[in-house]
């Protein structure tokens, strides 16, 4: 694991008015759980509103990340974690998260902070969770680089 080169802090951003739309997979509850604490907390400290919503897994992330911004969310943060297996699934599961929520983003024009964990085993999960003997908070980052975009984006259509 490395957070090595990561952007450091510069300080919450301002996101009042904005609407964002976290949402979950319901495997590995307590890796997913820190993930979720995370975002809210990036989430509630910048002032946005958002609301959470679950689904299934990671394979249906970006269904519902399309629907939520098609339905008018400024921004949607994905959250998962998907654990390498003894079969190919792994490899599936995880190209199709991915290239979906990056064509939901491109698609749109509106952000999708990506918070996936694809992982070798739950320590490493455990480790980027954003639990208190955690090293990592990817919810909390995930959720922060989708703020800071809208914010981007919103300045740059002026």
């Amino acid at each position: 694991m490395s957070g090595k080169g990561s952007p450091q802090s510069v300080g919450t951003v301002d996101a009042t008015g904005l609407d964002v739309v976290i949402l979950a997979g319901t495997w590995h509850e307590v890796i997913t759980d820190g993930l979720i604490a995370g975002a809210r907390r990036a989430l509630e400290a910048s002032g946005a509103t958002w609301r959470l919503v679950r689904v299934p897994g990671s394979f249906e992330l970006p269904v519902a990340a399309q629907t939520a911004l098609d339905a008018g969310a400024d921004a949607v943060v994905a959250l998962g974690v998907i654990i390498r297996g003894g079969t190919p699934h792994f490899e599936f599961v995880s190209s199709a998260a991915t290239d979906g929520l990056t064509r939901v983003a491109l698609d749109t024009g509106k952000p999708v902070g990506f918070g996936v964990l694809t992982l070798d085993d739950e320590p490493q999960g455990l480790a980027r969770a954003g639990l208190p003997d955690s090293e990592e908070d990817k919810g909390f980052e995930a959720a922060d680089a989708a703020i800071r975009t809208a914010i981007v984006l919103r300045e740059l259509r002026g």
